[in-house]
C-alpha cells in the first residue's frame, strides 16, 4: 500500500493495488472515505502512525459503495477502533451480508477487467453503523455532505466538502487513463446522470476510487468529460 499526499496536514490517498481509500485529518480527528481489502487494517493503521496520528482518532468510514475493494477493512478497523460505518440506505444490506452483491451489466471489455478485479479478496460482512440519505451532513472536513450517485450500485455517493472544494466520486468517476465514467455500472443510464451531477459541483480538488487525484483545472476537466460520455 501506497500514502499519497494530496493536500498537506489535510488529506491522503492510501492506494492498495487494486482501489484506494481516503484519510481525511481534522486536527487528531480522522476520517476514512472507503477502506480498502480485506486484511488490510494493519496496512491503514501503519499509515496512520507514520503521519504522527493515532488510529484511535478514527472517528467514521464512509463507504462510497459496497464493492470488496472499498470495504474491505471497515469492520476490522471499526472494531478495533470504535470508528462508526456509514453507507447508504440502499447500499447498506449488501454491506451488512444481507442481500449479495448486485452483478453489473459489464460491456464486453469491461470483462477481463471486472474478472481481474474479483481477485481482491471477498469483503466480510460489516455492521452499518448509520445508513445514509442523499444530502446528509457527515460530521467532518468543516461540512461534508452526501451526495447519491446511483448507477455504479444503486447505493453508490459521492462526499462533497465545499468548503475545501474537494469531492470524492467514489467509482463513478474514475481517472486510469484519461477521466472518465467509472466502470462496472448495473445502470449505464443512472451512472452517467449522476457523472454529471457530480461535475456540476465544480470542485477544485477531484479524488476517484480508481486513478490519481485531480488537482488542477479539476472543474473544468470533469464538465468536459462528463459532457462527452454519451448516456
Amino acid at each position: 500500500m501506497d500514502l499519497v499526499e494530496v493536500i498537506p496536514n489535510r488529506l491522503h490517498m492510501l492506494r492498495f493495488p487494486i482501489g484506494q481509500a481516503y484519510l481525511w485529518q481534522d486536527g487528531e480527528a480522522l476520517t476514512l472515505v472507503d477502506a480498502g481489502n480485506a486484511g488490510s487494517a494493519a496496512e491503514i493503521e501503519g499509515a496512520i502512525r507514520s503521519l504522527g496520528l493515532l488510529p484511535g482518532r478514527l472517528e467514521r468510514i464512509v463507504l462510497t459503495h459496497c464493492h470488496r475493494d472499498h470495504m474491505g477493512a471497515a469492520g476490522e478497523l471499526a472494531a478495533r477502533w470504535g470508528a462508526v460505518v456509514l453507507a447508504h440506505r440502499l447500499d447498506a444490506p449488501v454491506v451488512r451480508g444481507e442481500r449479495p452483491v448486485p452483478e453489473p451489466v459489464l460491456l464486453d471489455w469491461e470483462i477481463p477487467l471486472y474478472e481481474h478485479g474479483l481477485t481482491v479478496p471477498q469483503a466480510p460482512p460489516t455492521p452499518v453503523d448509520r445508513e445514509l440519505e442523499d444530502g446528509d451532513a457527515l460530521g467532518f472536513g468543516d461540512g461534508a455532505y452526501v451526495v447519491h450517485a446511483p448507477g455504479h450500485t444503486d447505493g453508490s455517493i459521492a462526499v462533497h466538502l465545499p468548503q475545501h472544494g474537494v469531492l470524492f466520486t467514489g467509482d463513478c468517476v474514475a481517472a486510469v487513463g484519461p477521466l472518465m465514467l467509472g466502470v462496472f455500472n448495473v445502470d449505464r443510464g443512472r451512472a452517467v446522470e449522476s457523472f454529471r451531477r457530480l461535475a456540476a459541483l465544480a470542485p477544485s480538488v477531484a479524488c476517484f476510487g480508481h486513478g490519481d487525484p485531480l488537482t488542477v483545472d479539476t472543474a473544468a476537466a470533469l464538465a468536459e468529460a462528463a459532457a462527452e460520455t454519451p448516456a
